[in-house]
């Protein structure tokens, strides 16, 4: 009976997934504004019904998503970085693995950067509280770091949100102006080196 329950239980969970992956392809497919219910039944092939048996709405699976999104994207980051490694290489990794994963899907990126302004509070809301948690990805790597070369700066709370927001807008900006992955990523690398750099290197 155990058994089944947890098959059961890992079922739901598969199904979850995938309904999230779906409303992802929507998205990327015809926006966030755009995307019904119907577009993510249609990419998960399930029904509404087995949607509803998931979330309670379509707000329910984006805030689902975007958390989920965001989660994979701070684990990349959290394994790329090598602590045994000097301050320069870990920023390297940790910023270039961030790009990256964030240049994957574009079109994702973009809707869930530029569009969630337009998706009510909550979705703000949503989007500022994960923000912080990269924020505090950010520091605690600065922390680490620093425990090896006291003389680089710590990062506040309001620097490294800063950080981070000005990485998310270079995103954008790649889409905009079709910019390269290999330029946009100089930049970032560049400004989060120059905010923690020792005072003798700046």
């Amino acid at each position: 009976m155990q058994a089944k329950t947890i098959a059961a239980g890992e079922a739901d969970d598969a199904q979850r997934r995938e309904l999230l992956e779906a409303f992802c392809r929507a998205v990327e497919e015809r926006g966030l504004a755009a995307t019904t219910i119907a577009d993510i039944v249609r990419h998960a092939r399930v029904s509404k019904r087995t949607f509803y048996e998931h979330f309670a709405d379509k707000e329910a699976c984006f805030f689902a998503a975007y958390r989920a999104i965001a989660g994979e994207v701070m684990r990349q980051v959290a394994t790329a970085v090598n602590f045994e490694a000097s301050w320069e290489a870990q920023i390297e990794a940790a910023v270039r693995t961030y790009v990256t994963a964030l240049d994957s899907r574009p079109k994702l990126t973009r809707a869930f950067f530029l569009e969630i302004h337009a998706a009510g509070a909550r979705a703000i809301a949503l989007r500022r509280e994960v923000l912080t948690e990269f924020a505090e990805l950010t520091r605690g790597f600065v922390a680490q770091a620093r425990k090896r070369q006291p003389e680089l700066v710590p990062l506040t709370a309001a620097m490294a949100t800063a950080m981070v927001g000005g990485i998310n807008e270079l995103m954008l900006l790649k889409a905009e102006r079709h910019m390269k992955s290999v330029d946009l990523a100089e930049t970032a690398v560049a400004l989060c080196k120059a905010l923690v750099a020792p005072a003798r290197a700046r």
